[in-house]
């Protein structure tokens, strides 16, 4: 339903005056479905935040959601609070079992609990993503950047950031050392893991072993690279923020330092890609047994997003080798169509594209122009409906996967907030 003019924010009126009433209608819904409908406050101060129409909180979605609202500054000044509540929920849950990717509210024994995993009642699902653990440190370093508080590096952040780099330790050697296993009765390949459920064999390379994509769609190989470079990223802050913290637990920095380097140097000897075609690029799967897999996936952390997240930036040569073969053919999930060209998933029908992807493409070009017309594409493929989906068909987009979901509408946001010039950190 359209705002009556009477009550329109300066929010509305700032974003209508850049990119037109669509879109600020579009940005009014989300905040406040956001910091509303989608919320849950807690009893013990935390927000459970679910993905949409999907009543359960995924740790990657959830902080996806927040990211966008802490560019509002004054235009949303609850937000900051708001975010400090979803980080500590998020911060909770991993402390209680690190391998899972969605939760529950409470142990209330909701989701997949016929999954054959070390499930408990307050996991809704166990499918164990490496980004998962990524995006609450990410996002905790966002919201200090943003607001310069400290206070959310407490000991409940380094309880958690321990529990991360103990996991990812393990997760080295997956065949000798981890414990995790997953299978899923009746399910397709991309929704249960080979072997038993310890999943495709891997040899030990330094990277981290990853069960489950950033799409919860299995890994054909076992290092999901995106999710590595990821994960480099989020523990090469931790020494910034333990001295911003005044964090006195140097072994903790000092283990995450020696195994941020090991990522570092497997992404240097096992990713790198000879490509006749655009050069050297990045794989998005290798197993260290000379296994590749060459595609991008739309969904984040992606080869795409590399820049965006902060791994590196638009003009490195290597980045634009892969951003020239994953917007391309050549990668089997870019698809074109009489509505839009980009990038799908496996985890969508054929054919489909991704309006996060679309929107990446859009927030990792550094031309203003492709911004507004990603913002208009995205506006003109909602298939009849005010919503921004997690997929349409690329020739037929009334034909689209998911009522409500939210981090696809987040990712639109963040896109939008570029056009209208919100500073990512603290303005000047």
């Amino acid at each position: 339903m359209p705002i009556d003019a009477s009550t329109r924010s300066p929010l509305y009126e700032r974003v209508a005056a850049a990119v037109g009433p669509q879109a600020a209608e579009l940005v009014e819904r989300f905040v406040a479905e956001t910091m509303n409908r989608a919320a849950r406050r807690l009893e013990d101060g935390t927000v459970f935040l679910v993905t949409g129409d999907i009543p359960a909180m995924w740790l990657r979605d959830s902080a996806a959601q927040v990211l966008p609202l802490l560019r509002l500054g004054a235009y949303c000044p609850a937000a900051e609070e708001f975010a400090v509540a979803v980080l500590r929920r998020q911060l909770a849950l991993i402390i209680l079992d690190p391998y899972a990717n969605a939760f529950n509210a409470g142990p209330d024994g909701a989701g997949n609990q016929r999954d054959r995993t070390a499930m408990s009642p307050h996991v809704w699902e166990r499918k164990y993503e490496v980004d998962s653990l990524c995006y609450p440190l990410h996002l905790a370093e966002r919201f200090w950047r943003r607001t310069g508080r400290t206070d959310v590096f407490d000991e409940r952040y380094w309880r958690a950031v321990e529990r991360v780099v103990e996991l990812w330790e393990v997760e080295q050697d997956h065949e000798a050392r981890s414990a995790y296993r997953f299978r899923r009765r009746f399910a397709r390949s991309t929704g249960t893991l080979a072997r038993r459920g310890r999943g495709a064999p891997v040899a030990v390379t330094g990277l981290t072993w990853s069960g489950f994509r950033p799409s919860d769609d299995a890994c054909v190989y076992g290092y999901n690279v995106p999710g590595n470079m990821f994960a480099s990223l989020v523990l090469a802050r931790l020494p910034q923020i333990a001295a911003a913290a005044g964090q006195a637990n140097s072994a903790l920095i000092k283990r995450a330092t020696r195994l941020r380097e090991a990522i570092e140097r497997g992404l240097r000897e096992h990713t790198v890609v000879d490509d006749p075609v655009t050069g050297p690029r990045w794989a998005y799967e290798v197993d260290g047994l000379g296994g590749v897999l060459a595609l991008d996936d739309a969904n984040v952390p992606s080869l795409l997003s590399l820049p965006r997240l902060g791994y590196c930036g638009t003009d490195d040569p290597m980045y634009q080798a892969t951003r020239a073969f994953v917007l391309s053919p050549r990668n089997p999930y870019y698809y074109r169509g009489a509505g839009a060209a980009g990038i799908g998933s496996p985890h969508t029908p054929k054919r489909h594209v991704w309006p996060i992807a679309l929107a990446m493409a859009a927030l990792t070009d550094p031309d203003a122009a492709a911004k507004r017309a990603a913002v208009a594409t995205l506006l003109a493929t909602r298939g009849g409906t005010d919503r921004i989906h997690e997929s349409f068909h690329a020739d037929r987009p009334g034909v689209w996967t998911r009522r409500w979901f939210s981090w696809a509408e987040a990712t639109f946001c963040d896109l939008v907030f570029d056009c209208c010039g919100f500073p990512l950190d603290r303005p000047d």
